[in-house]
């Protein structure tokens, strides 16, 4: 992490009593701080972010200007219970990123760690963020929706309140989803699969045979015109020995709001 361009707390900044600050947390000029929020050591709070409790931080966050974590959920229902947001290490959260709590006592928006949030993201009530995700420029995420670790959602993009993507799912630039995304696919447009994320696979450290058994899966499922549980069943048969095929068939397999099988060419010949 690297040092903040101004160090301990500025006296320009409003901090709540409640509120507790590991010793080495920089607060720069005109941040406020309100209410139960907790922020680990080495997290550095930019000028003019907004932090409100209750909230925790976990070590080496970085919160840049503008930026507003903990805010009350956008949400009709909500009844202006104690709700919280619970955020781990390591995550970068860059200008006018808003992060909003729980809409009940039972349900809390929690992020994970060494996730990149970038300018104008939104994460809404409820969520669960996995780790190393990264949400470009102006992505969205309705509420209750989970997002497993290195999810990539492209700028401007929007995902639909409670879905769920998987791993390493990549969802392109001014595109959105309905359904859930199964690990290691690419959708683009309005719920279009477009291929497989070998690219993010390859970063990850996944080797070749895991890769290559996804690649195989995505032909499967997604050109060879079987009905769902045809393709998992052959899945089950021939490829269901890779550890990367076996995740993607417990993901189809679990409860929740169905995947896309429309493709590029498929939706150009509707």
């Amino acid at each position: 992490m690297p040092n903040a361009p101004f160090a301990g707390l500025h006296p320009t900044a409003v901090i709540s009593p409640e509120a507790e600050l590991a010793d080495d947390v920089a607060v720069g000029p005109f941040a406020v701080i309100q209410g139960r929020v907790v922020v680990g050591p080495g997290c550095i709070i930019h000028p003019h972010a907004f932090l409100i409790g209750p909230l925790t931080l976990g070590r080496s966050n970085q919160v840049f200007a503008g930026a507003v974590l903990g805010e009350r959920p956008q949400h009709l229902n909500y009844k202006d219970e104690e709700t919280s947001v619970e955020i781990g290490d390591g995550n970068i959260f860059r200008e006018h990123v808003t992060v909003h709590r729980g809409t009940t006592e039972s349900l809390k928006t929690r992020i994970g760690s060494h996730n990149f949030f970038m300018v104008n993201s939104h994460v809404a009530h409820d969520c669960v963020i996995g780790n190393r995700c990264i949400l470009a420029n102006g992505a969205l995420v309705a509420g209750h929706c989970v997002l497993d670790d290195n999810v990539y959602l492209s700028g401007n993009s929007a995902v639909h309140q409670f879905m769920h993507l998987g791993r390493l799912s990549l969802l392109s630039g001014c595109s959105t989803t309905t359904k859930d995304m199964p690990p290691f696919i690419i959708q683009s447009g309005s719920n279009v699969v477009v291929g497989v994320n070998t690219v993010g696979m390859r970063r990850a450290g996944l080797s070749a045979e895991q890769i290559q058994g996804v690649r195989s899966a995505y032909q499967i499922l997604f050109r060879e015109g079987m009905v769902l549980n045809e393709s998992l069943a052959r899945l089950e048969t021939e490829l269901g020995h890779i550890d990367t095929v076996r995740e993607l068939i417990d993901f189809i397999r679990q409860p929740g709001r169905g995947i896309n099988l429309v493709r590029e060419h498929m939706r150009h010949a509707a």
